[in-house]
């Protein structure tokens, strides 16, 4: 039973090591139909609980054989705020991991009951995911467990918004003719201009999904993000697909193209022939460019 797992390395995070809250089994009070773990029974409490101390344990023990960790990333086989003792866990690893960064997965469906939100408090990031902002799509995409409902969950992230002045990253992962839809984008669109998270990342399936459903490419991704609010700093987090070759942009499509979104220099490696991108330069040399980070990812906006 692997409690803790990794290192792994993130550009964001640096050095980083998980940690499982159940790593026995699935358990979580949704079952996505994009999940990369078997389809399982949906619950609102966890059958199966590991020890503080046991969690405790196995980190200090992982510490000690990796001493150049820059964060914990808090997760589970399922959904980590349905661990009973979230909160006093925190207190723990908050009293050990000195200049380590904390992290949490989690896909808010708790978000509006109050010890969720005094255990979230105590993270140095937060990420929730949402990716239906209507009962149908929650129901039919992430097949969540009776009584969650998509606006208390809308509800409680403004609330613990309020109070959480720590990067907030929104998820949302998109698959083909479920979410993505004009009608949906415009109430994600809607909700997340509300709402104001440090990042929203928007992404697709990318490892083999519990049920037959389809990815988007990084074209469609690309489509769908101008569709969301330009003020919102949205950060396309799959490029596994991308089909289309790199396209000449003048300068005024440039400052056009960012007055539209904001782009990461992932984007800007993706889009821009060698010819744009001297284009690009030039603007940035002449300060008609700014750089703006979002929970660790540089964005190039239009001033």
């Amino acid at each position: 039973m692997n409690i803790i797992f990794g290192p792994v390395n993130s550009r964001r995070f640096g050095k980083s090591l998980g940690i499982d809250l159940s790593p026995s089994k699935k358990q979580c009070n949704f079952d996505c139909l994009y999940c990369e773990l078997d389809p399982a029974k949906t619950m609102d409490e966890y059958e199966d609980i590991i020890s503080v101390e046991e969690i405790m344990n196995a980190l200090n023990s992982s510490l000690q054989n990796h001493q150049d960790i820059d964060a914990l990333t808090v997760t589970a086989n399922g959904e980590p705020t349905l661990y009973p003792y979230l909160s006093e866990l925190m207190d723990e690893i908050n009293r050990v991991k000195g200049s380590i960064k904390t992290l949490i997965l989690s896909n808010a469906a708790k978000i509006d009951d109050e010890k969720t939100q005094e255990a979230l408090m105590k993270f140095d990031t937060v990420k929730l995911s949402l990716d239906c902002a209507t009962s149908r799509c929650l129901k039919r995409l992430d097949r969540s467990h009776d009584g969650i409902d998509v606006e208390k969950i809308k509800k409680g992230m403004l609330e613990f918004k309020k109070k959480f002045y720590n990067p907030l990253i929104l998820e949302i992962l998109m698959v083909k003719t479920i979410n993505d839809s004009d009608e949906e984008i415009e109430a994600l669109s809607s909700y997340l201009l509300e709402l104001k998270p440090t990042r929203v990342d928007i992404g697709t399936i990318d490892r083999p999904p519990a049920y037959k459903v389809e990815a988007l490419s990084y074209e469609e991704l690309r489509k769908i993000s101008l569709k969301f609010d330009s003020s919102l700093p949205i950060y396309i987090a799959s490029r596994k697909k991308v089909t289309a070759k790199p396209s000449y942009y003048s300068q005024e499509d440039i400052l056009e193209t960012l007055k539209k979104r904001p782009l990461t220099q992932e984007d800007i490696d993706v889009l821009f022939d060698s010819k744009s991108k001297n284009n690009f330069q030039v603007l940035m040399n002449e300060k008609k460019i700014d750089k703006l980070d979002c929970g660790g990812y540089l964005f190039y906006i239009k001033p």
